[in-house]
């Protein structure tokens, strides 16, 4: 994309009243004024749910539209990607979505205890250089910061077309007690999970051409108190 386009995308991004887009310093001195209160933004107490590195928000926008009793908040660092999801969600006039432009890093500023019910991680960069593994959305620092939002039965949901980061992610369930609910290393080829495979992102179709298998977890945090 050009950067005359980009620069375009930035400017209308400015008029959608569903992105939410803060710089870290005013995160830190004011905090968010919606942590705690997403609900009062969407205007229903229908589950919050959640879609880490969403890019141009094809699941957050497809499982929004499947779902309409519950809200969807996608989360991306790209403005110029979440253009797109947010053009569609205002094309089809869907009032159960929203975008916040932030780092992963930086998620617990937006929400509170309790408050998101389940997290879709939907394709993300494995990160498979080993120096680099702080930087992938299922390290336990990850899960650690997920688990200050998420409710005590919530779900996180991963689709990956990486090997490596599928193995890796089921080792960090097991290492650190979280509870595997579902483990498939070729989704295409289990039966059910309909849901899961209603929705393909445009790189999912990539992978699914050259014949890479995607792979499906789905895991809860473990919870001391449950121990």
């Amino acid at each position: 994309m050009g950067r005359k386009k980009k620069l375009q995308h930035f400017a209308e991004n400015l008029t959608f009243d569903n992105l939410f887009q803060l710089r870290f310093d005013q995160l830190t001195t004011n905090g968010f004024s919606l942590k705690g209160k997403w609900n009062s933004f969407f205007k229903n107490n229908n589950p919050i749910i959640l879609e880490l590195g969403c890019g141009k928000g094809e699941y957050t926008i497809g499982l929004a539209k499947a779902n309409p009793s519950n809200n969807y908040i996608g989360i991306d660092i790209k403005g110029a990607r979440l253009w797109r999801g947010l053009k569609n969600a205002r094309e089809e006039n869907l009032g159960n979505v929203a975008f916040i432009r932030s780092r992963v890093e930086l998620i617990e500023y937006f929400f509170e205890k309790d408050e998101v019910s389940e997290i879709w991680i939907t394709f993300p960069d494995p990160q498979l250089v080993s120096s680099r593994e702080r930087k992938r959305l299922t390290n336990q620092m990850f899960l650690t910061r997920y688990k200050s939002f998420l409710k005590k039965d919530g779900v996180i949901h991963l689709k990956t077309d990486s090997q490596s980061f599928f193995e890796y992610t089921i080792d960090i369930i097991q290492a650190n007690k979280h509870v595997l609910h579902q483990q498939i290393s070729n989704l295409y080829d289990y039966p059910g999970e309909e849901v899961v495979k209603s929705i393909k992102t445009f790189y999912e179709l990539k992978w699914l051409k050259e014949g890479i298998p995607i792979k499906y977890l789905r895991f809860s945090l473990h919870d001391e108190r449950s121990a």
